[in-house]
């Protein structure tokens, strides 16, 4: 059960994270003040979708680790304790930061200061989940591992 839960939970994941961040490129390039705080104060209510995902594949994922071992489910696992620091520490304080100054109409520096932040790291964790769900479809067989290099 946990082959099939396990990569539909991360996917909603990484598109969840990934709507997030293109949505706020998308209507920081509008320039529209207005539509800029409906997607900031909608990024919230979206974690009601993304943190029941991200413990689903959590749990499914340490359920498959007790099956395996390797460097690849290694290099995994070493990736995800950042993920969830940067996620818990950054992500989620900067999203509802930023979503209640643009309900209040305040977009002022200190707004944009961590409106950067906050598309840096979540850049560094579509990246690194990008990275994980290529190594997981090498574990599973689905994606063949890079040739080795000799040279």
């Amino acid at each position: 059960m946990s082959k099939v839960i396990h990569p539909i939970a991360g996917a909603v994941a990484l598109l969840m994270i990934a709507s997030f961040w293109l949505s706020t490129v998308v209507v920081e390039l509008s320039g529209r003040a207005a539509t800029i705080a409906t997607v900031k104060s909608m990024i919230p209510w979206g974690f009601s979708v993304l943190i029941p995902a991200l413990i689903v594949a959590a749990i499914s994922g340490r359920s498959l680790a007790k099956k395996r071992g390797g460097p690849i489910l290694a290099r995994k696992q070493k990736r995800m304790p950042f993920i969830a620091a940067n996620g818990i520490l950054i992500l989620v304080p900067s999203a509802f930061y930023l979503s209640f100054k643009a309900q209040a109409g305040d977009m002022d520096v200190g707004f944009y200061l961590v409106q950067a932040l906050e598309l840096i790291a979540g850049a560094v964790n579509i990246t690194l989940l990008g990275l994980n769900t290529a190594d997981g479809l090498r574990l599973s067989g689905k994606l063949r591992r890079p040739p080795v290099s000799r040279g």
